[in-house]
């Protein structure tokens, strides 16, 4: 446990996921290994020739964790083990190789801030340990990590999510020096809301005082506390802009098979819409932590 799993891709990211996942698990008190990934498809060589596939494989991987190893030197880590992986489905190695090796984080950056590309959707939907995702827009720069929280759930496992998500942020805010905020969206759908019919303010008020004790026990300031009305893909991407948040935490449920296609995530729903550095908590079942 207390290690790092950095994931150096294929493709140049927008951000450089070795520096900044280094970082961080030296902000965590956690080792750092980074994994170095490479493919290429070589067509009809692939069968007619496979002493000429298996040269160019290997003198890819060399090249790429040259590389590597030439940044790590660069900001003074070149003891940081790493790990040369040929594979054309990067989440899948990642995270069967992650859980399996009692890895407590990946760390991966994302290619463009305006939206996340098909292998970082795979991890959200497969990983079995927390994944953070790191961008470049310039929110990251502030002091914030904000923790979405679906308090009014009666589900054992949105609880347990709730608690996990409490303990990722938390960490992250000590660790970081960043103000931990916390965001709770009572859903409404956004016709109603427009129509005035709701007393929307009674509604988070009494939210308030249903969840106080939880407030009191996180010993958070209440300026910090932020309890609102509406869809909560759009009120977390509103929350998250308008308190520069640099780290949003969150759960994900992770729903598979054709259920997931037709019902969807309301993670996913969030995560199209963030342009903060996000720490996605999975809910794999028997994964997490028994309630308190």
């Amino acid at each position: 446990m207390d290690k790092v799993f950095i994931i150096s891709q294929r493709e140049e990211a927008e951000v450089d996921a070795i520096s900044a996942g280094v970082e961080l698990a030296r902000m965590l008190g956690k080792r750092a290994e980074v994994f170095a990934y490479s493919f290429e498809y070589f067509g009809n060589a692939e069968y007619y020739n496979p002493k000429f596939v298996a040269v160019a494989q290997k003198h890819i991987m060399q090249q790429r964790m040259a590389k590597v190893e030439l940044e790590l030197e660069s900001i003074d880590a070149a003891d940081t083990p790493t790990h040369s992986v040929w594979s054309k489905d990067l989440y899948e190695h990642a995270c069967h190789h992650s859980d399996r090796h009692g890895f407590d984080l990946i760390v991966k950056s994302v290619h463009h801030a305006n939206h996340y590309l098909p292998v970082d959707w795979s991890l959200i939907r497969h990983t079995r340990v927390p994944l953070m995702l790191l961008t470049d827009h310039p929110v990251k720069k502030s002091n914030t990590v904000m923790m979405a929280l679906d308090l009014d759930s009666k589900k054992t496992l949105k609880q347990q999510l709730n608690q996990a998500v409490i303990r990722q942020a938390t960490q992250l805010a000590e660790a970081t020096g960043c103000e931990l905020h916390l965001a709770f969206v009572i859903r409404l759908p956004q016709v109603i809301h427009d129509m005035e019919i709701v007393d929307t303010y009674a509604m988070v008020r009494e939210a308030k005082a249903k969840h106080q004790a939880l407030f009191d026990k996180l010993n958070i300031d209440p300026e910090r506390i932020h309890i609102t009305v509406g869809e909560p893909d759009l009120c977390i991407y509103q929350l998250a802009c308008k308190h520069k948040v640099r780290y949003l935490v969150l759960g994900a449920a992770q729903r598979q098979g054709l259920y997931a296609f037709v019902v969807g995530n309301m993670a996913e729903s969030i995560l199209s819409r963030i342009r903060s550095n996000v720490l996605v908590v999975p809910a794999r079942e028997g994964m997490l932590e028994p309630l308190e």
